[in-house]
């Protein structure tokens, strides 16, 4: 339904309708197209020049890898939905192919621009710089000598040609895997051969020639195909790259070991339907037809484009080290409670309040966890882990604890997606060391991001220490992430934490918790009563204000109670990198509602939900794991935590406002689902980056403000 046809406050009638008023249909906007406008946000900053050149580069990789995950994703459900005859996910009742039909054709038109941002526009500027992506025919004499040299070397040995006849079957291709489709001719029938050859992954995606100089790994095959075919001809070769879907399904009854299941479903999941190809617009037409007809993927999904494929590989040449090429280096604050002897002593005796990457995610939480390891006071350690690095110094403080003796509790989530494999090898190493390893639901992922100490203080008593974050405990990502976490000995947030994890290893139930929302219980509800009253506040004349801060808005029950705030006439200010189905700025709907995105050189990730005006009984900010979406609040162990710190308060309020405010560098959502992009003022200036004002900010104000 398009903005016009949702009805509106007409003359004469109340632009503040009655609380019990239906609200209109088509109110909430496509899910699907709401995810590609956020990549294309990604992509506008691939293409602004005024944005670092290796920047926009790794911006170009961040697109291809986002569309990806879209594809295997989200596309894949919605043709998992059409073949099961169910509707598209939300309130509105829509199909799923008509759905499925509008982020095809806008995932194509993103792709095109995409692949042509590149080729036309950044590989030039590039190359002005010395950096220079070159194809085969381009290279000199010289250069493809010794490229043929890396070939018999390093190459041609894990190359396998597989011939498709009578006997050999065409071959399973693998989900993102870059592939060569060569016809040979067979003079003995006169006829043509189709062969495959896969590229290698674990080699370069580009392949440096000398410095700065590099080629695409496929032209290097390429040029080398009749070596392959025992000297055959080659009539015609073209790239191409399919895309599987990557959801693993785990039945909510199962009885078997959780984490034999999920390694069996790894296994499996090679096996998944194709829901996209990608081929280089060169692509014969017989040799397409014969992608599309072996692989059974629909004509829709099928994209031509300028080469080379697969941009992710870009990210490679996004870390060279060309400082002037690059944002400014960046080091993060490290917090003043880092003077103190112990950490636990800065934590008993106020709230910490920790902003990375601003501040030092090894100097605050890395500390806490380590500090705990060696303190011989400390008897228990329990923590959630999502997601974390490939060298953890988290694990190996939790290892060096179990070691030690304590008791250590690990709730490891084995079904987070894209680390399932990493995951499940942390499970091991640990248990191995003697931690507890819980893997949480089976029908819910934890995605809560807590963390609980226990020691016991020189009086004798014991007293718990807890972090609640926004973000994972991921010492790579904590640099490059922009998230919040409140390090606090709180007694009240000790009990509601030392509860939750009661409720994730021992399935106890826990009545009501004090300091925390915690999800799939109660959050959703916990979120809409605050949003009820602050709509009551304002019909009573009193004042009343709403602030998000969030990566997805998504949820039909949450954003119809911000409708039905905004139709009471309460101001509200929402913060949202990607996803959101609100309509903002709709009279007698959304018209007090504004909707704001700032994507930029961090990944803006943090959930902050702010209640009131900030000086009244009903005036609340919550931090956590938490977006409004219907997995978080449904299908997730999720958990927000009460701020009550008024210092912190302002400073998270403080935040919002800034992101919200004219003067910075954002996008806007409009009704119709469109983002506008607001990154100058009138006379052509800059506006304010908000990143960048953290940044100065930080220098001159400490940590815990």
């Amino acid at each position: 339904m398009s903005v016009s046809q949702i009805p509106s406050a007409q003359a004469g009638e109340s632009a503040h309708p009655a609380a019990g008023q239906p609200l209109p249909e088509g109110r909430h906007l496509d899910r699907e197209e709401s995810w590609l406008r956020f990549n294309e946000r990604v992509l506008e900053l691939a293409e602004d020049e005024s944005v670092p050149l290796l920047e926009r580069v790794r911006f170009l990789a961040i697109f291809a890898t986002n569309l990806d995950e879209f594809f295997m994703v989200r596309v894949a459900g919605l043709m998992t939905r059409m073949a099961a005859g169910f509707p598209a996910e939300g309130t509105d009742v829509r199909l799923p192919e008509q759905v499925l039909e509008n982020a095809l054709d806008l995932a194509g038109t993103l792709t095109v621009r995409h692949a042509r941002a590149f080729t036309e526009r950044i590989a030039g500027e590039l190359a002005e710089h010395g950096i220079e992506i070159l194809r085969w025919k381009e290279l000199s004499a010289a250069e493809r000598a010794g490229l043929s040299d890396f070939f018999a070397r390093r190459i041609y040995p894990v190359l396998t040609p597989l011939a498709v006849d009578p006997a050999h079957p065409f071959p399973f291709i693998s989900g993102l895997s870059l592939n060569l489709a060569v016809l040979i001719a067979e003079p003995a029938t006169d006829s043509t051969v189709f062969a495959r050859v896969k590229v290698p992954p674990l080699l370069p995606r580009f392949i440096q020639v000398s410095q700065y100089r590099y080629v695409p790994i496929e032209d290097v095959i390429a040029a080398h195909l009749t070596q392959l075919f025992g000297g055959a001809e080659v009539i015609e070769h073209h790239v191409f790259r399919v895309t599987r879907s990557r959801d693993l399904e785990v039945s909510e009854d199962v009885t078997e070991n959780l984490l034999q299941v999920l390694e069996r479903e790894l296994l499996q999941r090679r096996n998944q339907p194709a829901v996209r190809l990608e081929v280089e617009e060169s692509i014969s037409a017989d040799v397409l037809d014969k992608l599309i007809t072996e692989l059974g993927i629909d004509t829709r999904a099928v994209y031509r484009v300028p080469g080379p494929l697969d941009l992710s590989g870009l990210s490679a040449l996004a870390d060279l080290n060309l400082g002037e090429l690059r944002y400014p280096a960046f080091v993060p604050l490290t917090p003043p409670f880092s003077q103190d002897p112990s950490i636990f002593t800065a934590i008993a005796e106020r709230d910490v309040l920790v902003h990375h990457p601003y501040d030092s995610f090894a100097a605050s939480v890395e500390r806490l966890i380590e500090e705990a390891a060696e303190d011989p006071r400390v008897l228990a350690i329990k923590q959630t882990l999502y997601r974390t690095s490939g060298k953890s110094p988290i694990v190996d403080a939790l290892i060096d604890a179990a070691e030690a003796g304590k008791q250590v509790v690990v709730v490891v989530e084995i079904k987070a997606r894209g680390d399932e494999r990493a995951n499940i090898a942390w499970a091991r190493k640990l248990e191995q060391a003697g931690c507890h390893v819980v893997y949480g639901f089976v029908q819910w992922k934890t995605h809560a991001k807590i963390a609980l100490i226990v020691r016991e203080e020189p009086d004798g008593t014991l007293r718990r220490y807890c972090h609640i974050g926004t973000g994972n405990y991921h010492p790579t990502t904590a640099r490059i992430y922009e998230d919040f976490g409140l390090l606090t000995a709180g007694p009240e947030v000790g009990e509601d934490v030392a509860a939750l994890f009661n409720h994730l290893t021992g399935y106890s139930r826990v009545g009501a918790y004090r300091k925390l929302l915690v999800a799939p219980e109660a959050l959703r509800t916990g979120i809409i009563s605050r949003i009820d009253r602050q709509a009551e506040r304002r019909r009573a004349g009193q004042p009343a204000r709403i602030a998000f801060k969030c990566n997805a808005l998504v949820d039909e029950a949450v954003i119809d109670a911000l409708y039905r705030a905004s139709q009471a006439g309460v101001p509200i200010d929402l913060w949202v990198r990607g996803i959101c189905t609100l309509r903002p700025g709709i009279a007698g709907l959304s018209d007090s509602i504004r909707v704001r995105s700032v994507v930029g050189r961090f990944l803006e990730h943090s959930r902050i939900y702010a209640f009131g005006a900030g000086d009244d009984a009903d005036s609340q900010v919550w931090i956590g794991s938490a977006d409004m979406m219907h997995r978080n609040l449904d299908r997730r162990v999720e958990a927000l935590v009460l701020v009550t710190d008024p210092g912190h308060q302002r400073r998270l309020r403080r935040l919002i406002d800034l992101g919200m405010d004219d003067g910075t560098s954002s996008w806007w959502l409009n009704a119709d689902g469109y983002w506008t992009r607001h990154c100058r003022d009138e006379a052509g200036n800059p506006l304010r980056d908000v990143q960048e004002t953290m940044v100065l900010m930080r220098r001159v104000r400490p940590a815990d403000d």
